[in-house]
């Protein structure tokens, strides 16, 4: 029996407050433009924002996914989905954060297993502690996209995980600058940055695409790629994130490059 198997692409930074969430969620609302099947997994389980930021609710999080699956009370993986639209599946991180430490990397594994199995995309918004499950992540991911900003303590962050990275010969990364995140933040050029991380900046989303009432679009829970007065203001900006989520899976001329596919 043949499948395809859909990419694992993981958001991650040193940092917290750089702008990870609605990054993810403006990737997927571009994947859903273009007619991809997407699953949102939110791994910051003591403040993750995705099920907020998009209105989605569920008495399953995470949490009862790997708690069932440790107790054999598993049955479907849509048992713990929400639907935000006819494209975009949601898995929420725990309603309680206590629950957060009870959640086994192991189970982890098994969850993105099952997700790109079902999923042309799965895009996992994390939060930025080197935990178990966050490695178990990094490990597993087609391609983990760095979100860095203009900031001294992010960028030397940033280098000591790029450092890692390439000790552990781990090349299959990206770095993202992103200038939107705080505009008053232009202490360093692009040629310093690369010079103080010791490695490419292969995207940057550039400080035009800062909304000033983000916080408007969070409480009507709407994704900025899929909000048309983003898209009529914005055309350059979401033209380059457009560019890079393609790349990120790699699509050419509309389809799939490096599918994957596997036979049993």
């Amino acid at each position: 029996m043949a499948y395809k198997k859909g990419k694992l692409i993981s958001i991650f930074s040193t940092k917290g407050g750089v702008g990870k969430t609605v990054l993810t969620l403006s990737m997927a609302g571009i994947y859903s433009n273009l007619g991809k099947k997407v699953l949102i997994l939110d791994m910051d389980f003591v403040s993750g924002g995705v099920g907020v930021s998009l209105g989605v609710s569920s008495k399953r999080s995470i949490y009862n996914f790997v708690d069932d699956l440790n107790n054999k009370r598993y049955k479907e993986f849509e048992d713990y989905i929400s639907k935000y639209n006819e494209n975009i599946d949601v898995i929420i991180s725990p309603i309680d954060p206590r629950e957060s430490n009870k959640i086994e990397s192991k189970f982890v594994d098994m969850i993105l297993g099952i997700a790109v199995k079902k999923y042309d995309i799965v895009l996992v918004d994390t939060n930025h502690i080197f935990s178990d499950n966050n490695l178990i992540l990094l490990d597993k991911s087609d391609v983990t996209l760095l979100i860095v900003t203009n900031d001294p303590i992010d960028l030397k962050n940033m280098k000591s995980l790029i450092s890692i990275f390439k000790d552990s010969e781990k090349s299959n990364y990206k770095v993202l600058l992103n200038n939107s995140r705080d505009t008053d933040k232009d202490y360093l050029t692009n040629f310093d940055i690369k010079n103080i991380i010791k490695n490419n900046i292969d995207y940057t989303i550039s400080s035009s695409f800062h909304i000033k009432d983000i916080d408007k679009y969070t409480l009507n829970r709407e994704i900025l790629t899929l909000n048309k007065k983003i898209l009529s203001k914005k055309k350059g900006d979401i033209k380059k994130i457009t560019q890079m989520a393609r790349d990120l899976i790699n699509i050419e001329n509309g389809g799939d490059r490096n599918d994957k596919e596997k036979s049993s």
